[in-house]
């Protein structure tokens, strides 16, 4: 039997991404009948509130903006958008604006005062939805101390991204130094009653990590950010201000479960990983293929997930004799290691490369919002004969994977996929087939 092409893994890649349509996810969530919203069952009557108030931030803000508007229709509604990108569409009386990521900027400092502004003056009379998806954590941000400057704010994002923590772990220890993220931004908002309508790019298990969880409880503690800083060595990392107050214990708690101003407030996950998982594997069984669907490995390092999974492709294909496809999904750890250019998208396509040489498997990595790490790919496809065809140029597969360089490496034979972004981000998938 023939090895799969590596563009049929592209062509599935992009299919996916067809079917993870905003707009059609949110509207079978979220509908108006007879002047009441509803949110997943949940009915707000529209006349009871004299305002409503859309807070919508992350890379997909501005389509879920525009979604949300045209189902409320005319209602009277004001809000403020914040995203990665400018707006191809906007709604005429909400406000607009374009900030920092992966790392916060003047406007991350400027759309945080402007939403924390416009809660603040919010009542018992105001509906407040918030809209947010992934990226969120840097696109809005107010230090909780005053001392922090943006030059410390911004070390301190790039110190987490690149130390090898899962993204919950970046999350408890950004959300303790925020004051927008940890559920502060519904205390801001209280008493309004307020919904929250996400997307989520973090583990099935913890919706309060997506955008740094700003209007859900906080489980995390103070405690568990000394763990984490301990474990990967930040300390000597970290800009003064984290450093002074981590070493004091001078950091207060986040709000946590249980706190009587979280009543008002429901929460809707519209748009998630599984659903890219599940999209991948049905067009992978409209093929013909055996597909399973396996999650354990998310937060592994990508050469351990490159192991397990294709451990786990090469029983399923012993075992069926035909066809065989392992589907993954969520983010790996791939601490940055050296000046080159890539992601954990394109490190795991090439740790499976290095593992595969002359193997008839293809595998496909990459992440759904069109972006991996400090590249212009989105992640990378690749096969058995990957790593000739690297030598074959005079690279070298190993040497380039421990200097984070992997961009360098695919692109020079087009295996790194380009979609630019795609204005959503349920986290990874990841495609094995033999």
């Amino acid at each position: 039997m023939a090895p799969i092409e590596r563009s049929v893994l592209v062509e599935m890649f992009l299919e996916t991404l067809q079917a993870l349509d905003l707009d059609v996810h949110l509207r079978k969530q979220v509908s108006v009948q007879e002047r009441t919203l509803e949110i997943r069952g949940q009915a707000y009557r529209l006349d009871d509130y004299s305002e409503i108030l859309v807070v919508a931030f992350g890379k997909a803000a501005p389509r879920m903006a525009i979604t949300l508007k045209t189902i409320l229709g005319t209602a009277q509604t004001s809000g403020v958008v914040v995203s990665n990108a400018p707006a191809a569409q906007r709604v005429r009386s909400f406000e607009y604006r374009v900030s920092g990521h992966p790392y916060p900027n003047p406007a991350s400092l400027a759309a945080a005062e402007r939403i924390l502004q416009l809660l603040f003056a919010a009542n018992e009379q105001t509906l407040v939805v918030f809209l947010i998806s992934g990226g969120g954590s840097a696109l809005v941000e107010q230090p909780l101390f005053n001392d922090i400057t943006l030059p410390d704010l911004v070390a301190f994002h790039h110190i987490l991204v690149s130390c090898g923590a899962t993204i919950s772990e970046m999350n408890v220890l950004r959300k303790h130094f925020s004051a927008t993220k940890g559920g502060r931004l519904a205390l801001a908002a209280y008493p309004a009653r307020q919904a929250t309508i996400y997307v989520s790019d973090v583990p099935p298990d913890q919706p309060s990590a997506v955008a740094s969880g700003p209007t859900m409880p906080d489980e995390s503690t103070v405690d568990q950010c000394l763990e984490i800083v301990d474990r990967y060595g930040l300390m000597p990392q970290l800009p003064d201000p984290y450093r002074r107050r981590l070493k004091a214990g001078a950091i207060p708690e986040t709000p946590k479960p249980g706190d009587p101003r979280f009543d008002n407030s429901q929460y809707c996950s519209v748009l998630s990983n599984a659903d890219a998982l599940d999209a991948l594997a049905r067009l992978a069984r409209e093929r013909g293929w055996d597909a399973d669907i396996d999650v354990a490995c998310d937060d592994s390092p990508v050469e351990v997930a490159a192991d397990y999974l294709l451990t786990k492709l090469r029983a399923l294909k012993a075992a069926a004799g035909r066809t065989v496809a392992v589907i993954s999904g969520g983010e790996l750890s791939s601490p940055v290691r050296g000046p080159g250019r890539g992601g954990r998208n394109q490190a795991f396509a090439l740790a499976c490369a290095l593992r595969i040489e002359g193997e008839p498997i293809a595998v496909l990595s990459a992440g759904t919002d069109g972006i991996d790490g400090n590249s212009p790919a989105a992640g990378a496809v690749a096969d058995g004969s990957t790593i000739a065809r690297a030598r074959a140029l005079g690279q070298d597969p190993a040497r380039i994977l421990r200097r984070s360089d992997s961009y360098r490496l695919f692109a020079a034979r087009q295996d790194a996929i380009i979609t630019g972004p795609t204005g959503n981000n349920v986290r990874d998938v990841r495609i094995l087939v033999m």
